[in-house]
Parts: structure tokens; sequence; C-alpha cells
């Protein structure tokens, strides 16, 4: 190659590198910017705000097995969802899990599209919420790709042992009695199993016994395990929903 042409490929290069450049840059301008701004972290204080959140309080503290059971409104899910994560940020646990039948009226995840994951996520969102609020959305998001926050439908856990983790089991009065004793034998060293639901609620044919309803009066004499019972006079969301729940009740 000549002293000529080694210049002109030179110059070549040059300008295909510049030209790159710029196509990088307008890619970066024109790329579309995520306007949902980063939730901070609600580090205050959680304080329950009655007596049967008080007393679900304290039974959080105190059994390895809790159920709290009553009406939609009445704080269970949050309540449980933002101890967990103050006590998965401070290092007092390893793990927290979110279950809940994936099966209700009528419905069951191979009927949703997409995977697994993207099935789920309707079914996580109440307590998501609520553990985003006390974690900031960055952190959780980090905390769910390190699988340290993780759902899974309670069909899932078959066969696993659950430790140094708690478990938060939303609207358990859709699982059946087979699907409780399941979720209650999955308990391990160092976690807290948390079973909410509304034995009210469930969607389950008339033929099947919930397994909520059964699993109250059969363990009710175990130690360590706690229930807590929340009322219509217990709901703290909205004060409408006390006289639309007590509505639908009379």
């Amino acid at each position: 190659m000549t002293k000529r042409s080694a210049r002109a490929a030179s110059r070549l290069e040059k300008r295909e590198q510049r030209n790159a450049a710029r196509a990088a840059r307008r890619e970066q301008i024109d790329a579309p910017v995520d306007a949902t701004p980063a939730i901070k972290p609600n580090l205050a204080p959680v304080k329950p705000l009655n007596a049967a959140q008080r007393a679900y309080d304290a039974a959080m503290h105190s059994a390895d097995i809790i159920f709290g059971t009553g009406p939609a409104g009445t704080g269970k899910t949050w309540l449980a969802a933002a101890r967990a994560a103050d006590l998965l940020r401070e290092g007092l646990i390893e793990k927290i899990v979110v279950t809940r039948p994936a099966v209700e009226a009528g419905e069951g995840l191979g009927f949703l599209p997409g995977e697994l994951d993207d099935k789920y996520e309707p079914y996580f969102r109440p307590v998501r919420d609520a553990l985003v609020e006390r974690l900031g959305s960055t952190h959780f998001d980090y905390l769910i790709r390190k699988g340290v926050i993780e759902a899974r439908p309670l069909e899932f856990l078959r066969g696993a042992t659950v430790k140094h983790t708690w478990l938060i089991a939303d609207e358990m009065q859709n699982a059946t009695k087979t699907q409780m004793k399941l979720l209650l034998t999955r308990i391990g060293e160092g976690s807290k199993f948390i079973i909410n639901g509304d034995i009210k609620q469930c969607d389950l044919p008339a033929h099947v016994t919930s397994g909520l309803a059964d699993a109250l009066p059969r363990l009710a004499k175990i130690p360590r395990i706690e229930h807590v019972t929340f009322t219509v006079d217990d709901i703290v969301r909205h004060g409408i929903i006390q006289d639309i729940v007590e509505a639908y009740e009379n």
C-alpha cells in the first residue's frame, strides 16, 4: 500500500469513527426516558392503628405461625409486609417469601398470559406495594433480582423447607385443606409464617372446604400458633368500606 493510500484509509477510518460517535450520541438523546421517579423508603416507625392491629403486631413478635382473618381494608397484609421489610433491612431475617393460592374465582395461572413471574405479578402486587413503601423502589428491585424477596405460588412450595424467612401467605381462604397442610409443614428454623384471609370471601367451589376455616379450630391449642380476628370496625383503608362490607353482610 502506498503512502497516499494509507493516508486515505486512515482518514476514512477516522471519519467512520466520528460518524459512529455522532450516531451513539443521537441514540442517547432520542432514547425514551423513564419518567417514573424512584420511590424513597419510608423509615418512619410502623404504628398499629387499633386494638386488632396491636394484637396482630404482638402476635408477629411472639408466635411462629400467625393467622390474621377478617375483611379487606383492615391492614393485615400491609402491617405484615411492613414488619418483614424492616426486619430485612435491619439484617434480622434473610428472606421474604410471598405466596397465595394460584386459583381464585375459577381462574388458574394457566389462563394468564406470560411466564410464571408475569402471571403471578397481579397476585404479588398488594404485598409489593407495602414492601416498596418501606424499602424504596430501587432497593426493592435489587432484592427481587437477588432472590432475597420472592413471590411464589403456593403450589410451588411443595418439597421446600423455608428457613430464616418471613413468609406472608395472603388470600388463604382460597386454599384447600391439602394446600394449607402443605404450607404449614414447610416452616423451618428461624422462620415465621403470617397467614391471612377472609373466610367470608372464599372463592372455592361450594363442596370444597376452605383450608383456612379448617385450620383455625384444628390448630387452636398448639403453642406458638396465634389467631387474631379483625372485624368491620377495624377497617382502616377508607371509611366507606365499612359501610360497603356491612351492606353486603346484612
